[in-house]
């Protein structure tokens, strides 16, 4: 039996934009949703965030993509359908979706909401559903969703500067928690002013905390410190000011994904403090144990948060008014905004008006 084109799996017509081959560029793709359960939301997708790992997907950099791909996993819209036996959801609440719509439920993890670490979660884009069929992502006009990966969008926070949330904001919200760099009085650096930087800087001054951003870019100092608020701003090529804030730092938020030398920012570290990793490098890190033994210091890491935790984040955005900065543009403008991604020409994401541009092909 011949297998079933992506537009016939199932009974609900869709349109997005997608990639064809590891070319990355994106274009019109009709295909299918499955029909709304009786534990599925279904919503109409109004925008959806453009995530960097979206690029490394489309190019097939990780070496686990699979074409057609239909980006996109911070995804934000309004509820349409809901399944008979969907308990927190109604059509007309504002939700969203973040890179997980599976998971196993039984396993350690997803019994202590650790979802995004259960060795049998569903990515939002490009994995295997459970019936066998493949997931496509946000950068369509609907999706259908098991209410568990549902996220509540509460009515004071703007869908568009949202949906980035859902990804960049719960990337470095987690590790503040779960590391203890979230107590008022603790001094916690941010390494890199990006997509994901510039939501840790929002964040960890609405916990309190004291934030220095670390950049190789010294034109990024006045947008680190008077628009995002962040209390001093350290140029990591410059030896003397590195050299001076030596042994300050409780923890570290290590938001870049280019390949970079840790020993520096181990160097920043008091004793016991934590470096944690939120990017991901092409090319494996040198990691040094002496710097590490000399000061009982520790590199961990951090990959997005369970689904209890990101509706806690969104709550916690609501409550202290922490939005994405974006760009909103057009569905057709998707190829060249990829490019303006990858030279970091972005203040800090771009989030695609799915709602008023996508066009289906008639």
């Amino acid at each position: 039996m011949a297998a079933k084109l992506p537009e016939q799996e199932h009974p609900q017509q869709s349109f997005g934009w997608a990639a064809r081959d590891d070319s990355g560029v994106l274009s019109p793709f009709t295909f299918s949703r499955r029909a709304t359960g009786e534990k599925d939301v279904c919503f109409k997708v109004l925008y959806c965030g453009m995530c960097h790992s979206d690029i490394h997907m489309v190019k097939n950099e990780w070496g686990s993509s699979t074409y057609p791909l239909v980006p996109g996993h911070e995804i934000v819209g309004v509820v349409t359908e809901v399944g008979s036996k969907v308990e927190k959801f109604k059509v007309g609440d504002k939700v969203g979706v973040g890179g997980m719509v599976g998971s196993c439920h039984s396993c350690h993890n997803c019994t202590n909401n650790l979802e995004n670490y259960c060795p049998e979660v569903i990515l939002t884009y490009g994995a295997k559903y459970y019936d066998g069929t493949t997931t496509y992502g946000g950068y369509s006009d609907i999706m259908v969703t098991d209410e568990h990966f549902i996220i509540r969008i509460p009515d004071t926070l703007p869908l568009d500067a949202t949906a980035p949330l859902l990804c960049a904001g719960i990337t470095v919200y987690s590790p503040l928690k779960h590391y203890g760099l979230d107590k008022p009085g603790t001094h916690v650096g941010v390494v890199g002013l990006g997509g994901l930087g510039h939501m840790a800087v929002k964040f960890a001054k609405a916990m309190g905390v004291k934030v220095t951003v670390i950049s190789t870019s010294p034109s990024k100092k006045q947008e680190a410190i008077e628009h995002l608020g962040a209390d001093s701003f350290l140029l990591s090529r410059d030896q003397d000011q590195m050299k001076t804030a030596m042994g300050t730092m409780n923890g570290i938020i290590d938001t870049v994904s280019a390949v970079h030398d840790l020993m520096p920012l181990i160097g920043l570290l008091k004793t016991s403090g934590k470096l944690i990793l939120v990017g991901v490098p092409e090319k494996p890190f040198d990691l040094p144990a002496f710097a590490l033994l000399m000061g009982r210091k520790m590199v961990g890491g951090s990959g997005g948060g369970g689904m209890k935790e990101t509706q806690e984040m969104i709550d916690f955005a609501a409550k202290h008014n922490i939005t994405a900065d974006i760009e909103v543009i057009p569905t057709e403008y998707v190829n060249t905004a990829m490019d303006r991604i990858q030279k970091a020409d972005v203040r800090y994401r771009f989030v695609i008006d799915i709602g008023n541009t996508i066009n289906p092909i008639h």
